[in-house]
């Protein structure tokens, strides 16, 4: 499955540049093998894995809770602008937090306008609906219009759409 998948991405990444937005997304649930699978595509591509949470939590830290929302999408810019082309984002669940107000599908289309991005979403594909979490929790976030690759990654099969 593995060679597969990493034989999709690089056909998506030789294609990306004629797209309006660059933009790969690995959606699985916990467990579904996205990390691997982003580590198996660096170390294939030579490249490296932006680690969201963990380097956007550690710049987060020097603003006030209030400015926050504000400086996400600069500092998450200078990230992925610092990284290896084509940029690959692991741990992106620190997008969905609601008291940054983000709409994370949108930040990740839009900083793919002039990049190639893959990044993986721990989230499902229902009756088309891109989604994050479960109804009702703080952090879901459902989507009909996505403009991106998406490929599903399940515990057994992998689905590409």
């Amino acid at each position: 499955m593995n060679e597969q998948v990493i034989a999709d991405l690089m056909n998506f990444i030789e294609r990306a540049p004629a797209r309006f937005y660059r933009l790969a997304l690995l959606v699985g649930p916990l467990g579904s093998g996205k990390t691997p699978l982003i580590k198996n595509l660096a170390e294939y591509l030579g490249s490296s894995i932006v680690n969201v949470n963990l380097q956007l939590s550690s710049e987060l830290l020097a603003f006030s809770p209030r400015s926050r929302p504000f400086q996400v999408a600069p500092i998450l810019a200078d990230l992925v602008e610092s990284s290896s082309e084509p940029t690959l984002l692991d741990n992106i669940e620190i997008l969905f937090d609601p008291a940054l107000k983000l709409d994370p599908l949108r930040l990740l289309e839009n900083l793919s306008r002039n990049r190639t991005i893959i990044a993986s979403w721990q989230g499902s594909l229902i009756n088309g609906n891109l989604v994050y979490a479960e109804p009702g929790h703080p952090e879901y976030h459902s989507y009909k219009e996505i403009d991106a690759e998406v490929i599903i990654l399940t515990h057994d099969e992998r689905i590409q759409r």
